[in-house]
């Protein structure tokens, strides 16, 4: 057992020794084959070797990379790592969204979780204790429930979660999946064939060498095709082997076939180690060699894979590529830009030529065999450097007009045959089939034939030098000429063609939609008129341009194109703006319009100069910008291909920070999202791999009603989303034209917490609560207010009491008050009384005291003075009477209450004679009377009434009684 492990242990070593070799490829190309897209580990940004390719059920491409399991949805690649980093040398898929993986002591399977996040299951564990895998896993078959897992040591079959084991006496090399039956070589001993869980030898096996078997296939009439490392191609019909003739074989054999794959029912490819791929057909012709040289990045193909939409895909030693083996565009690329941008190709005798900007190049053309290998090597002609505007044959000649003239090219040489600058176009005159006419840079050229039948230069047609890019002739004999800034103008030229008669100019006035880039083309024997808002037709009769509503109609978006050409019979090419159509108008209610075919040349060509050669009538010449391509109508069109739904390929959650939420729309449990976190991203990607133009519409239902517009976007993001249930719908449309069908992904935004049951049953609880609250509440306040209202009442009624009391206390006051005016007033007279009584009684005693002093006695004489005196002292002590002072104060106190304690406060150094002054003074009383009842004169009353204004420091303007009556 040890030595059959040591020997397949160095058929390892070998087996990758080989794997890693390359070889330098042939400088042979190829005139056409398929297109060829790379993916570089630029771009998928993984690890240089991809060792198997399988197609998942979602239709997601997948690859065993050496950093991982590789996978391409057609938008955006993504690596999933295995454990440990292994290597994926294997990959399979089931119908039911697994993807098995194997590598080194590695065995599992790939698929989407309830949640839908895309994550790995290893089946190790479930391998017996005694068959535990010890090396790379290299094959993964799924069939039904089982699924096959082959390494060197054994094939493992998982079935009903279990893992059975099945050993050889030698280590295998490899298994094959040929239809429904299994093969395996075992080193050393031959094929056998796995039938119900038990190897049985095939005979006659050892008749394919010991080089190893790398393939088996099905082939005709339920035999296969077997492929083996040096020994070339077998056919095995259940009997016996028997080498298969191909043109191919020699080449397999050279170069090492490494793998092989049935592309579809009728051709077959194989990769080789060194030198990238071959394409038979079921009777063995060379279809396509694939290499480097034309497009493959890498000559060592470490696995091949044909999927359901006929691509080939190409797992290399670096790099991906798929290959377009079932299209019939052919393609050529100047991949090192030896010849610069092509303007116009042809081919013409047993020579293909191509004008570019640099020259006119040239290579041998093997006549009436487009589809063979050659050796292309394109050349350029002598002095033909410079910008080539157009090949075209004429009668036998074939014509380049270029920079510098014009040339009629024999084989690899030029014959110079004209001088005008910038031979744009050249057409046969329609009214004179043996003239040519030809639009310049100086205006038109004309060409006859000289004595040995080749076109010559004749001469330039006087009165008419505008720079001529395009031509056309009328069925009345006009020249139509348009140059893209210049306008348009129809030309009556003279009968011997050498000067213009007539010359009319048009533009918006006449109806054109504009004069710049005005193309002129031919439909039907009618000239048609563009300048990308459609098609127009010029009615002689109005002198005007008018809109063709029935060819707009016909071609639809194609209306806006700029030029039609003529293919074949009722066929026409469309030039719209550097993309082509062709269009079958033999039906003009439902005409045929391709444009899908020719989706993968847009943006090749150049625009303004696009260029497309009839070869034959079903093979045309197609020149792009670094080759050309050739586009066969006869070959076999590829079936049509259902175009898959679009997947949701990622959903994540933008509120915060990214976090996936799912990888996929198949949905097992509804997507829910917390409110808080309402902002989502959703990417997705149609699974088509074609060269097209994919775009996306997509729908939520729940937040908008309309779809959006169409974008080649792959994502979308939604904000602040509100609560509820979200349907997003997608659709994917190809080149403007094919339509997918809807794809949903429903989701939920969750209520915030306070719009959840429990908030709402908790909302239900607090209500009740608080209208049970608030019903005590209310009670309690009916109380409190009833015993407000009562002690309001009450408050009423002792303030109504109160007023009443008041209002009885007012009028008392009221009667108090005037009992009090009427006592004031009275004790006023009385005080004015008293007054009045002293001073009447003070001026009786002066009076007296007048008379006194006359009286005489009985002789006359007077009396004595002793006596007089007497008398007069009793006078004036009846004036000065202390007892009148103390009544009229008493009285002036109880009209004046408290005047002297305010007077003594205010004015204290008053004296008790200032204070009598002041009562007087506030009585309003005269001098004179104040005189009397002081007992002094007027005079004295006067000097005593300015010393109390100096000590009441008055204004000497302010009235002295006014202010005494104011205090």
């Amino acid at each position: 057992m040890i030595a059959i492990l040591k020997e397949g242990q160095r058929w390892l070593v070998l087996w990758l020794l080989l794997l890693a070799a390359g070889a330098k490829a042939t400088d042979a190309g190829k005139l056409g084959f398929p297109y060829i897209q790379n993916y570089t580990k630029q771009q998928y940004k993984a690890g240089n070797q991809n060792w198997s390719v399988a197609r998942g059920a979602d239709g997601v491409m997948y690859y065993g990379n050496s950093s991982g399991l590789l996978a391409f949805d057609g938008s955006t690649w993504q690596l999933h790592r295995m454990p440990n980093n292994v290597i994926v040398r294997a990959v399979a898929a089931d119908n039911k969204g697994r993807i098995y993986a194997g590598g080194f002591g590695e065995m599992g399977y790939w698929s989407h979780d309830k949640q839908g996040r895309f994550g790995y299951t290893s089946l190790t564990n479930l391998v017996p204790a005694a068959h535990k895998l010890p090396d790379e896993v290299w094959k993964i078959y799924v069939e039904g429930d089982k699924v096959y897992f082959q390494s060197f040591s054994g094939i493992y079959t998982f079935q009903d979660g279990k893992i059975s084991v099945i050993k050889a006496q030698r280590p295998f090399l490899f298994l094959h999946q040929a239809g429904n039956r299994y093969f395996a070589e075992v080193i050393s001993e031959g094929l056998f064939e796995l039938k119900e869980g038990s190897l049985h030898f095939v005979p006659g096996s050892r008749k394919l060498g010991d080089s190893g078997i790398l393939c088996i296939l099905p082939y005709t009439d339920g035999s296969y095709l077997v492929g083996t490392a040096k020994n070339g191609l077998f056919l095995f019909d259940g009997r016996e082997f028997r080498p298969w003739q191909n043109e191919a074989n020699d080449f397999l054999k050279t170069y090492q076939l490494n793998n092989g794959t049935r592309i579809n029912d009728r051709h077959y490819a194989f990769g080789t180690i060194l030198n990238g791929v071959v394409v038979l057909d079921e009777q063995g012709r060379l279809l396509h060699r694939l290499s480097k040289s034309n497009g493959l990045q890498n000559n060592t193909v470490l696995n091949l894979h044909a999927d359901s939409s006929q691509n080939l895909w190409v797992g290399l030693d670096n790099g991906i590529d798929r290959v377009d083996v079932t299209s019939p565009l052919y393609f050529y690329f100047d991949k090192v830009g030896n010849f610069g941008t092509v303007y116009s190709s042809i081919i013409h005798g047993d020579k293909i030529y191509l004008g570019t900007n640099q020259g006119l190049y040239y290579s041998n053309w093997s006549p009436g065999n487009p589809d063979a290998t050659q050796h292309l090597d394109f050349r350029m002609i002598e002095d033909s450097q410079g910008q080539v505007w157009e090949l075209k044959k004429m009668g036998g000649d074939l014509l380049c007009g270029h920079n510098e003239g014009t040339f009629r090219v024999e084989g690899n040489k030029l014959v110079k045959i004209s001088d005008a600058k910038g031979g744009w176009t050249i057409k046969q005159l329609r009214s004179e089939p043996e003239v040519l006419i030809q639009g310049t840079y100086t205006g038109l050229a004309v060409y006859r034939k000289d004595t040995s039948g080749h076109w010559a230069f004749s001469h330039m047609v006087g009165g008419f030098g505008q720079p001529s890019k395009h031509v056309e002739q009328d069925q009345d004999g006009h020249l139509w000429v348009s140059h893209a800034y210049k306008g348009l103008y129809r030309l009556t030229l003279s009968p011997d063609l050498r000067q213009v008669t007539h010359t009319q100019s048009f533009d918006e006035s006449h109806g054109l939609p504009g004069t710049h880039k005005v193309h002129i083309s031919r439909l039907a024997n009618r000239l048609l008129f563009s300048t990308g808002t459609g098609f127009y037709q010029y009615t002689e009769g109005t002198g005007r341009f008018s809109p063709h509503q029935e060819l707009n109609s016909q071609l639809g978006p194609l209306a806006s194109a700029s030029r039609i050409l003529p293919a074949s019979g009722q066929k026409h090419w469309i030039i719209n703006h550097g993309k082509i159509a062709l269009a079958d108008l033999s039906s003009p209610q439902q005409p045929r319009i391709n444009t899908s075919q020719f989706s993968i040349l847009d943006g090749r060509m150049v625009q303004e100069y696009e260029s497309i050669s009839k070869i034959s009538d079903s093979v045309y010449l197609i020149s792009i910008d670094d080759g050309f391509v050739i586009y066969n109508t006869e070959a076999r069109q590829p079936p049509s291909i259902k175009l898959p739904p679009v997947l949701i390929r990622k959903v994540e959650n933008t509120t915060d920070h990214q976090g996936v939420l799912s990888e996929t729309n198949r949905q097992e449990t509804l997507l829910e999202l917390p409110f808080s976190q309402n902002n989502l991203r959703i990417s997705y990607a149609l699974p088509y791999f074609k060269q097209a133009q994919v775009e996306f519409q997509h729908l939520l239902e729940g937040q908008s009603g309309t779809w959006s517009a169409w974008s080649s976007n792959t994502q979308t993001e939604f904000t602040n989303l509100r609560q509820g249930e979200y349907k997003f719908r997608v659709r994917a449309r190809i080149n403007g034209e094919e339509i997918t069908a809807d794809t949903l992904y429903r989701f939920v935004v969750l209520p915030p917490w306070y719009a959840t049951w429990w908030a709402y049953t908790f909302y239900t609880l607090l209500a009740v609560v608080l209208l049970w609250l608030g019903r005590r509440l209310y009670f309690k306040k009916l109380q409190r207010d009833q015993q407000r209202i009562q002690q309001q009442l009450e408050q009423e009624k002792q303030e109504q009491l109160r007023q009443e009391a008041l209002l009885h206390e007012q009028k008392l006051v009221k009667l108090r008050n005037e009992q009090l005016k009427a006592e004031l007033a009275s004790k006023s007279r009385e005080l004015a009384s008293t007054a009045l009584n002293i001073v009447n009684k003070n001026e009786l005693l002066q009076n007296i005291s007048h008379e006194v002093n006359k009286l005489q006695d009985a002789e006359g004489n007077r009396l004595p003075e002793r006596q007089l005196k007497k008398i007069q002292k009793i006078i004036l002590d009846g004036m000065s009477s202390e007892t009148d002072w103390s009544l009229f104060e008493k009285s002036f106190n109880e009209t004046n209450a408290n005047y002297f304690k305010k007077l003594k406060e205010g004015y204290p150094e008053l004296t008790p004679n200032d204070m009598k002054l002041c009562a007087y003074l506030r009585m309003n009383m005269t001098s004179k009377e104040i005189a009397s009842l002081l007992n002094i004169t007027v005079r004295g009353v006067e000097l005593r009434r300015y010393r109390l204004r100096k000590k009441l420091n008055m204004d000497p303007d302010k009235n002295l009684v006014e202010f005494f009556m104011e205090i």
